[in-house]
């Protein structure tokens, strides 16, 4: 009989039920594609991976399908809180939400106030720790994700240590490193979890991811390159130097995208569908684009899109300074995206002083957002850091250009000369000087077809990276 193996998938988010960021991404497509995985791959192994959420109260409002499982008691100092499970299915993947007081208390998915934060994934990762015991099912893996989930490895491993939860491991993949989470040290005790002398910094001992990162029995970041820069004092977040000290558990396994969502040839939300083979029907999407945005229409004017975050991590000042400074130059350009205030204002007034020139639409907008990957001839992704980046892989895939800072997954996934454009310094200098680049480059249609055509012949699929994890699991896990 052929191994199962059983992986319990913890996350504060998950498409499609509910998404905030990259990690909603990835925590509705990789157990997918974990359990996709063929017996030819696995050699034989069975992948029964199941996902565990929070059940956000934005989610009981919109949510069919789902059926309460029962409840059970998690216990507290003195005391006892009740855990209330319900249930559902993901392309045959159990899904369940995990609910009690704190989780309702926590608001939206993500609050401002830390203290709620604090109380809710606590309170979640802890319960989900009972949740196999209560369900009857056993699993060999716990795969958690970023702080909101570390504490699930931290409590694992004492409970091992206990003389408990003896044959499970852990992995513990970090999707943002400098989000560790707020200060714990008051809610552990509620819990009966303990403090123990670990070897991290001594700030670091109170907070939920590097107490995670400590107890894992494997540590995945979402890109190779950055799980190198992990151990430099630029990217380490002060963790450098004891995750130095764990080579052997560290390691980096590239995201992918979803493939079926994110195709040009199926895309709902395009003008025209295009390939490889019919690339030239993208000329139409590019013109509806121009259209939609005031532009002109005129299939010679380089467009640039951005699809970020506003935040100086996404280097959208670096943009804005660097167009402002190009404004002479004949080229059009839209960015969508919120955050920063302060950059949404400067996205703003830059406007106001070129509106034939450039767009800046200030809200999310996942239609519009696929437009400017199948319309925008170049994509500007200058990130100060970037864990993986997901945007340039999907506009990769509809045959938009990134120029993209070489940083983390961003390196891993952009050939210079080849798929795009890369450049060194986070600086306007260093922005201006690649995009001037590109814009020439832009000017040989026959070159920038060759550009189009490379990049929508990588594979950024799910395929090599579930893959990679099954690999990871199959070294901590007896495939007997």
């Amino acid at each position: 009989m052929p191994k199962t193996v059983q992986v319990l998938f913890l996350a504060a988010e998950a498409d499609p039920f509910v998404k905030v960021g990259g990690l909603g991404d990835v925590a509705g497509s990789l157990p997918r594609a974990l359990r996709a995985l063929s017996d030819e791959q696995t050699g034989g192994a069975v992948l029964d991976v199941r996902l565990a959420l929070p059940y956000h109260p934005l989610l009981k409002s919109h949510l069919d399908g789902v059926t309460s499982v029962g409840s059970y008691a998690l216990e507290q100092s003195g005391d006892s809180a009740e855990v209330d499970i319900y249930e559902t299915a993901l392309d045959g993947m159990p899904v369940y939400f995990i609910d009690g007081a704190p989780i309702q208390s926590g608001g939206s998915v993500y609050s401002s106030d830390a203290a709620l934060d604090a109380g809710k994934y606590t309170f979640f990762s802890l319960a989900a720790l009972e949740l196999p015991r209560y369900i009857g099912w056993k699993p060999d893996i716990l795969h958690v994700n970023d702080w909101h989930t570390a504490l699930a490895a931290y409590s694992a491993l004492l409970r091992k240590w206990d003389g408990e939860l003896k044959d499970i491991s852990t992995v513990l993949t970090v999707h943002n490193l400098p989000f560790m989470g707020p200060d714990v040290s008051t809610l552990l005790p509620e819990y009966n979890l303990r403090l123990v002398n670990t070897g991290l910094p001594e700030w670091a001992e109170v907070m939920p991811l590097p107490l995670g990162l400590w107890a894992a029995d494997k540590i995945v970041a979402v890109s190779p390159t950055y799980a190198r820069e992990l151990l430099t004092e630029e990217n380490g977040c002060g963790l450098d130097a004891f995750l130095g000290l764990r080579p052997e558990a560290l390691s980096g396994i590239l995201n992918g995208i979803d493939t079926a969502s994110f195709n040009p040839e199926t895309d709902s939300a395009l003008k025209a569908n295009f390939s490889i083979e019919t690339l030239a029907n993208r000329f139409q999407n590019k013109e509806a684009l121009q259209s939609q945005l005031g532009f002109t229409v005129d299939l010679g004017i380089p467009l640039l899109g951005v699809v970020s975050r506003m935040d100086q991590q996404k280097g959208i000042d670096l943009v804005l300074k660097t167009l402002k400074k190009l404004a002479g130059r004949p080229w059009q350009a839209v960015i969508l995206g919120t955050g920063d205030p302060k950059l949404e204002k400067a996205a703003a007034r830059l406007q106001e002083a070129a509106p034939g020139q450039f767009h800046a639409v200030l809200k999310f907008d996942s239609k519009l957002a696929r437009q400017i990957y199948a319309g925008a001839d170049i994509f500007l992704m200058p990130s100060r850091y970037e864990p993986c980046g997901l945007s340039q892989l999907i506009a990769m895939r509809y045959g938009c250009v990134p120029v993209v800072r070489a940083t983390g997954g961003l390196t891993d996934t952009v050939v210079s000369g080849e798929t795009g454009f890369l450049f060194e310094k986070p600086t306007p200098g260093g922005l201006e000087k690649i995009l001037l680049q590109a814009l020439a480059e832009y000017e040989d249609g026959v070159r920038w077809r060759e550009y189009q055509l490379n990049c929508m012949k990588q594979d950024f699929s799910w395929d090599k990276s579930a893959l990679a994890y099954f690999d990871l699991y199959r070294s901590i896990t007896p495939l007997a």
